[in-house]
């Protein structure tokens, strides 16, 4: 299932979101519940630390200058130099532990949301750009580090420093406090309604953010294709516009930070001015000493101060939440493993694979397969051929259970395999594919990749028979040399020898070919048929081709079209019926007689969908 854009789900209020991911952000904090309350008693005597100086001043200035209380000189300043060392040596603790137990939840994160990802349906993957879910995995946890870091508690702090401050305040003055309180709670509102457009803007710049890093990874990844089309500039002008969205989200997001802080200003100047004037009038009539205001303005600004903090704590917070509820909706996907209908397990199989009147579509009302029904017995190989789009790689895909049949069933040595546990059945399948991946690794890491329990002396056998050892000896690190990311330093030959011996290691029981021998020449097609063939030997053997000439001993082709299975039988049979998979066949083989024809020689060469 794709990830449905941001625009078209019902829009719920902040109240509603957070009820949600709440069950989310309690199992980040549970584990670490205990760390947090030490980070709290920290933070809260870093904070009443901290209150010690402004505290002071008004002895200072009324006893010690006013009074000429000298006596009281050095233990005010022996206090604030123990609360200032208490405040100095809290804060270093607290960023210690708290930033650390930030830093491996991130890692714990990234690796959860990994290996749900892996473990997610083939249909999610079609739905979803790998960019994307590489932002998911590697960018929405990193503002997680703010629940559990020293954001939240320096949020909680600031909450600690301003209900202090404010009772020192009512104590000091409370008609001063009052009405500092009133613009306070009017400027409260203000911020309310900003991180209310806020949060939003957040979520959004993650879906660009993955968006752009997907069309990125695609670009760098397809670089040879660019070049080849000479299409630097279409691809230049892709990344910008992606950019340039991500500019506008920034900007207004940024746009919403201003506006607070703005007001945060407004907040100060309206204090400010307010405690000017009715201040100097408690002194005048008597009710406010001189050191009684100062103090009383040094309290006022650790009240107003949170409130600053608010804007930016809060905006990573805002962030942070954005970034669960993004990572939320990823852990939400139904993991193909967890299926409550796959209850068995397939003991090693004999390799017989029957489809029952299977009907399959990727999108509703679009079925792409038509009642298809065929038999493979154990040691069989059965051909899949036709015109692209016609269900192919679909019928493959059901054997791999990759998907599961709308209706009708897939049966492996009679069980329904939408029944089968993955682990006890994927484990017993061999695949070569048409688009050959390798890991940037080396050849020895890419062959042993599908056993990776395998002796040196399997690997190097499996490397024989599969003629790995023709061109990997003539490396100057042999075995040991480096691919490249997706074996680009290898030719597409070469790079499909490499994924034969690894079919060849895993040693299956059930083995896919889609098209396996594309990437070769005549003369290294002819120099692994022999590799294949002992691969094929004694297994049940699904091979889909598009060059005839490599599926005639087939047990049995199934000529596909339109999702149904249109002939069926042996190469002789089915060129004998003079049917569709005849004329496919005469044409491959025109078209190859014309191409050692000189220009004039021939005639145009046909074109063949296939």
């Amino acid at each position: 299932m794709a990830i449905p854009p941001a625009s078209e789900k019902p829009k719920r209020s902040a109240s509603e979101r957070f009820r949600d991911i709440w069950p989310e952000i309690w199992a980040l904090v549970r584990p670490r519940r205990g760390l947090l309350a030490v980070g709290l008693v920290l933070m809260a005597v870093n904070r009443v630390a901290g209150l010690v100086l402004p505290f002071s001043t008004k002895y200072l200035i009324d006893d010690v200058l006013g009074q000429h209380k000298n006596e009281m000189l050095l233990p005010l300043l022996g206090a604030v130099l123990a609360a200032t060392l208490i405040q100095g040596a809290s804060s270093f603790t607290l960023t210690q532990l708290l930033s650390k137990a930030a830093q491996r939840l991130i890692a714990e994160m990234r690796m959860k949301v990994q290996a749900h990802i892996g473990r997610l349906p083939v249909t999610y993957y079609d739905a979803n750009k790998s960019g994307v879910l590489v932002s998911r995995i590697m960018s929405d946890v990193e503002g997680i580090r703010n629940l559990i870091g020293t954001g939240l508690v320096e949020f909680a702090g600031g909450i600690l420093t301003a209900i202090l401050s404010l009772i020192v305040l009512m104590n000091i003055s409370p008609k001063i406090t009052i009405m500092a309180l009133v613009v306070i709670v009017a400027f409260t509102g203000v911020l309310q309604r900003s991180f209310r457009r806020i949060r939003p803007i957040f979520k959004e710049r993650g879906k660009i953010m993955g968006e752009v890093s997907g069309r990125l990874t695609e670009s760098l990844g397809g670089v040879r294709v660019v070049k080849g089309y000479h299409a630097e500039t279409r691809e230049e002008a892709a990344f910008a516009k992606g950019v340039n969205r991500l500019l506008d989200n920034v900007t207004k997001s940024l746009t919403a930070i201003s506006v607070m802080s703005l007001s945060a200003s407004v907040l100060l100047g309206l204090v400010g001015a307010g405690v000017m004037y009715l201040g100097a009038n408690e002194i005048f009539a008597g009710r406010l000493t001189l050191g009684g205001f100062v103090s009383f303005t040094t309290f006022l600004a650790f009240l107003v101060a949170p409130v600053f903090q608010v804007v930016g704590i809060g905006t990573q917070l805002t962030e942070a939440i954005a970034g669960l509820e993004r990572t939320r909706e990823v852990l939400q996907e139904a993991r193909e493993d967890r299926d409550p209908g796959r209850v068995l397990d397939i003991p090693p199989i004999n390799g017989h694979v029957a489809f029952e009147d299977v009907r399959f579509s990727y999108e509703t009302d679009k079925e792409v397969l038509h009642g298809i029904s065929f038999d493979s017995p154990p040691g069989s190989v059965t051909a899949l051929v036709g015109p692209s789009g016609s269900g192919k790689s679909t019928v493959i895909g059901l054997v791999c259970a990759f998907h599961k049949p709308d209706s009708g069933v897939v049966r492996v040595d009679g069980l329904d395999l939408s029944q089968v546990r993955l682990n006890s059945y994927r484990p017993q399948l061999g695949v070569v594919l048409q688009e050959t991946f390798l890991f940037d690794g080396t050849i020895r890491e890419n062959v042993a990749f599908s056993r990776p329990g395998a002796t040196e002396e399997q690997i190097m056998e499996a490397c024989r028979i599969a003629r790995v050892d023709e061109f990997a000896t003539r490396f100057e690190k042999g075995y040991d040399t480096i691919v490249g990311e997706r074996g680009v330093k290898l030719s597409g030959g070469q790079r499909q020898r490499v994924s034969i011996a690894r079919a060849i290691l895993a040693d299956p029981r059930l083995l896919i070919l889609d098209e396996a021998t594309s990437s070769l020449d005549s003369e290294s097609e002819a120099m692994i048929q022999e590799g294949l063939q002992f691969l094929m030997r004694g297994r049940t053997t699904f091979v889909i081709a598009h060059r005839l000439s490599t599926i005639r001993r087939a047990s049995q082709i199934l000529f596909i079209e339109d999702g149904r299975i249109i002939e069926r039988g042996t190469h002789p049979e089915l060129y004998a019926l003079n049917g569709r998979y005849r004329e496919l066949y005469d044409k491959q083989h025109g078209l190859e007689a014309n191409l050692f024809l000189a220009p004039g020689e021939g005639d145009t060469v046909p074109v063949i969908a296939s």
